[in-house]
């Protein structure tokens, strides 16, 4: 009976383990562009936008991150903007 409950166990936890999924092709980060370059080509980061809001499961996370991160970048410009107060307080 012992053996039966740790071979029933050791089943468990087998089955309840990780899985392996391998990794898609439009996941690798190796042939995925850099932010930087995105950033560059407005006409391609609109293109890459308008495809991963129709289909991001294939496009894969890691492409859409970036695109999202670049189009941010460009809306945003480079962040060194100071912010400058107007001299005098507004009048009411």
């Amino acid at each position: 009976m012992n053996k039966i409950i740790s071979f029933l166990l050791v089943a468990l936890l087998t089955a309840c383990g990780q899985s392996e999924t391998p990794q898609s092709p439009a996941d690798s980060a190796a042939n995925i562009p850099t932010v930087e370059e995105l950033a560059a080509n407005p006409k391609w980061l609109n293109d890459l936008r308008q495809r991963c809001k129709k289909d991001r499961p294939k496009l894969g996370d890691v492409l859409c991150n970036r695109v999202t991160e670049a189009t941010r970048m460009r809306f945003y410009g480079d962040g060194e903007t100071p912010y400058t107060p107007p001299k005098e307080p507004p009048k009411f």
